[in-house]
């Protein structure tokens, strides 16, 4: 009910994502094969969370109701303000996104987005990477990576999640390596 995929990190230990990420990448090299990789950065991720979007999720797992409505008044209750040198505004609601800084918001983004782990896993021999806010993608050919790109900017755009293109990048590690990093154009 709440596990998230294996490819789905979270805000675990980065070592662990690392490790995992470099294995598959060495497997590729070692096979003469080139690792193409492309690292992304989501924008404002926590604060596009459409809730009534997360609900659907929760309950697609089962979360019992009591627990779901609990959710639902503690995240429909978020209000903010905007702060500039001492002074303040008049709160407003916020319907979109879940508190940043909460332990418990950061596994509810997890879960948000665990399913564009197992839609972009239908790319066979690809690995995708879930950290917070990043994503790495990485496939043995460029053709892999662009179905594994495409399939990647579909279920964002479904979440209305938008990329950090400033801090996106291609990237090409092996033997046909041309030593370049490409901007990201989703």
């Amino acid at each position: 009910m709440f596990t998230t995929s294996r490819s789905q990190f979270g805000f675990s230990k980065v070592l662990v994502v690392a490790i995992q990420s470099w294995s598959f990448v060495i497997l590729l090299i070692r096979g003469g094969n080139t690792a193409n990789l492309c690292a992304i950065n989501l924008s404002k991720a926590f604060d596009k969370v459409n809730n009534h979007a997360l609900y659907l999720k929760l309950i697609k797992r089962f979360l019992p109701n009591e627990l779901l409505t609990l959710l639902v008044c503690w995240l429909s209750s978020c209000y903010s303000c905007v702060k500039w040198d001492n002074a303040s505004s008049e709160p407003f609601h916020l319907s979109f996104a879940v508190r940043q800084g909460s332990v418990l918001s950061t596994y509810l983004f997890a879960l948000y987005l665990d399913d564009l782990t197992t839609t972009c896993l239908s790319v066979l021999g690809v690995c995708v990477i879930l950290y917070a806010d990043d994503i790495l993608l990485i496939a043995p050919s460029v053709c892999d990576l662009d179905a594994l790109v495409k399939t990647c900017e579909f279920e964002l755009d479904k979440f209305d999640v938008v990329v950090n293109t400033r801090k996106s990048c291609y990237l090409r590690i092996g033997p046909r390596n041309n030593a370049s990093c490409q901007p990201v154009s989703l």
